[in-house]
């Protein structure tokens, strides 16, 4: 029987590649703060309405929250929010796909952070599905850049590279502290816990990256609320992805939640093709097998 965590990770790849798909959409009209700013904005209350009618209609009881608790969410929401702005520092350098690529050492980066701040450990499967599902990852990261093997190792030091797993790094980090934020609520049920700690985080990143715009980009808050019916779009997918991926994180190791969530990828493919009718090279056919391979080792095996 395949464990929970598994179709819920999955259904948050989906919504994260959903709301990606429409963050971009939306990038027109907005700057790169305020086109990250909506996915918070017109997420957190739906966060809050959520966490209160798991409360009010669920009868379930909202969490004591701890000085961990709030440590972890305030760790995870920084982090997540400086990995989004190292991304778009990224792009401004020519040879940006050396680093774009690097960036997607998240899982391993994840497997480490999670050992040493949490002491998770990952047992042979899972440590042969990371690999090959990383293997899959950079195949399709190569197939869709001009970048090399060759000139993945000749970069390894350029500046590009280092911000590349900068960028991994902390995106691994907000997965780890997240994990740590749910768990720091001690046995409550898993949903509660989950929804708690998306609320707070969610409160959190909003405070912050708004005061960001209102001191940086004064005239981008007032185009997040002009914009508002596709921007809450995003808000809607993209908490519909973050409750997923917080209950996953709450129910199992976040390496294995982030080696699975990869299928995000094999979505992407198939919308290429489907929607946008691109032609396919044996290298991203490679890619997606690793990847699929990985996914299938952690279920079965894992």
């Amino acid at each position: 029987m395949i464990e929970l965590w598994i179709p819920i990770t999955i259904f948050a790849a989906f919504m994260q590649n959903l709301r990606s798909a429409l963050q971009k959409h939306i990038k027109g009209r907005l700057s790169n703060g305020g086109a990250t700013y909506v996915r918070f904005f017109y997420a957190c209350p739906l966060a809050l309405i959520f966490l209160a009618a798991l409360w009010a209609v669920g009868g379930y009881e909202i969490p004591q929250a701890n000085a961990l608790f709030l440590l972890y969410c305030l760790l995870g929401g920084l982090s997540q929010i400086i990995f989004t702005f190292l991304l778009v520092y990224l792009f401004s350098f020519r040879n940006f796909a050396v680093g774009t690529t690097y960036s997607k050492t998240e899982i391993i980066q994840v497997a480490l952070l999670g050992l040493l701040l949490l002491g998770d450990t990952i047992n042979f499967a899972g440590v042969i599905a990371i690999t090959v599902g990383m293997a899959g990852i950079l195949a399709l990261s190569v197939a869709h850049s001009d970048v090399t093997w060759k000139g993945l190792v000749t970069s390894l030091f350029e500046k590009p590279t280092l911000i590349g797993l900068l960028c991994g790094a902390f995106l691994g980090a907000s997965v780890v502290f997240y994990r740590g934020a749910a768990l720091a609520l001690g046995d409550a049920e898993v949903i509660i816990r989950a929804a708690f700690a998306l609320a707070v985080s969610l409160v959190m990143q909003t405070a912050i990256m708004g005061g960001y715009l209102l001191l940086r980009e004064p005239g981008q808050m007032a185009a997040v609320l002009r914009y508002w019916r596709p921007a809450s779009a995003v808000g809607i997918s993209g908490f519909l992805g973050s409750v997923g991926w917080f209950v996953a994180f709450t129910l199992q190791n976040a390496a294995y939640v982030r080696a699975v969530g990869q299928i995000e990828l094999v979505f992407t493919f198939i919308a290429s093709i489907v929607f946008f009718k691109e032609k396919t090279k044996g290298l991203e056919l490679f890619g997606v097998a690793l990847i699929l391979v990985a996914i299938l080792i952690l279920i079965l095996l894992g």
